[in-house]
């Protein structure tokens, strides 16, 4: 057995808990920003291959406590690099610290860099080249008050890259938030869903990947393939039972629409190259005046959405006048839908004139938002 940790956007650690459940973890630890936990390797690749809401798998390969920037150069030369993968290979080392004392997390990732290279050379004769884009192995140390964790990531480019988007529009959101932001929301699979400004289409995207049970990481490779302790045998076999559990692309109940032309532009590129375009039916309007899809028979919708944050002064004042008439538009048009808005603008409940029955703190990227609830009913939502 292993020691991994796996991280994610904070505000969604339960969630992800319960993908390392679903993957066969049994010990395991939340902290904020991600879990601890305790596996073997299958059981690491069925979490990459299946987690929607992990940013990253990593594999704890040494730990110790330190001092001074020499401790950490010594822990990370005394570590077995060339055991797990070859000289050959392209490397790239981040580093992270919390209430670390030492001056510069630049010079640590240096020498840690240094160390890797010097134990290659000192049992190979040759040593790694450093590649920052797109590095074969990536490492990963963790510093606080007084020790250090160095990591082997097993998942590569994070696993929010699904390898499906690639048409984008301005502040795309990440896909595992995405995906968590689904998942609090209660949606199901057989429910109407909405998302009225779908952007580049990353919601409809995720939701259709679930509609159909498409495993997130069933288009990509990952950082585990590249080590030298990789079971072929054992990936295949866990693809393959992804592959054969997926469902034909059918119409799912999963709308979505846009003001812009352009992003429904980009939305249906997205989906029609994940092959996901038949569960998703897609339109241009605007949120103010479009109603709800009307084929939802007696099941409430769920609508999901992330509006604009409005970073500037100017854009601030258009937003305070477009929120009020936000308002009345659920109101107005989405009575019996549960309303999910995304949102950085902590003035958009009150501007909108309504009272949220849910605020969960989330964070998209650096960005520390509020995903704020509306039960709607008709007329006046507040209390």
């Amino acid at each position: 057995m292993e020691k991994f940790f796996a991280s994610c956007p904070r505000g969604l650690e339960a969630l992800l808990a319960e993908d390392l459940v679903a993957a066969g973890v049994s010990d395991l630890k939340p902290i904020p920003g991600g879990v601890h936990f305790v596996a073997d390797w299958p059981t690491c690749y069925r979490a990459n291959l299946h987690s929607r809401i992990a940013t990253r798998i990593l594999w704890r390969v040494a730990h110790g406590r330190y001092a001074k920037e020499d401790d950490i150069y010594r822990l990370a030369l005394e570590t077995a690099w060339p055991t797990w993968f070859d000289f050959g290979q392209t490397i790239r080392v981040d580093v992270i610290g919390v209430k670390s004392p030492l001056k510069s997390l630049e010079f640590i990732t240096l020498r840690i860099k240094d160390a890797i290279c010097d134990r290659f050379r000192a049992d190979t004769g040759k040593r790694p080249s450093v590649d920052t884009r797109e590095p074969e192995v990536r490492m990963h140390g963790f510093i606080t008050a007084d020790e250090c964790t160095l990591y082997i990531d097993t998942s590569g480019a994070p696993l929010y890259q699904r390898g499906l988007r690639q048409k984008t529009v301005e502040a795309p959101l990440k896909e595992n938030v995405a995906a968590g932001i689904l998942r609090l929301s209660g949606w199901q699979p057989g429910t109407p869903l909405l998302d009225p400004m779908c952007g580049s289409g990353t919601f409809l995207l995720e939701a259709a990947q679930m509609a159909l049970n498409i495993a997130p990481g069933a288009g990509r490779d990952f950082g585990f393939q590249r080590l030298k302790n990789f079971q072929l045998a054992v990936w295949k076999d866990l693809l393959d039972s992804a592959m054969d559990a997926e469902k034909p692309a059918a119409k799912a109940q999963i709308y979505g629409s846009d003001i812009s032309p352009v992003a429904v532009r980009a939305t249906l590129a997205n989906l029609d190259r994940a092959g996901l375009l038949p569960a998703v039916t897609l339109s241009t309007g605007d949120l103010l005046e479009i109603d709800a899809p009307a084929n939802y028979g007696n099941s409430p919708g769920i609508m999901v959405a992330n509006p604009p944050y409005g970073e500037r002064l100017s854009e601030q004042d258009e937003l305070a006048a477009f929120y009020p008439l936000l308002g009345g538009a659920l109101k107005r048009n989405f009575a019996g839908w549960n309303c999910y808005l995304l949102s950085a603008d902590l003035r958009l409940p009150k501007l909108m004139r309504l009272t949220p029955s849910k605020k969960t703190p989330l964070y998209n990227g650096a960005i520390e938002c509020r995903l704020f609830e509306f039960k709607m009913v008709a007329g006046s939502n507040r209390k």
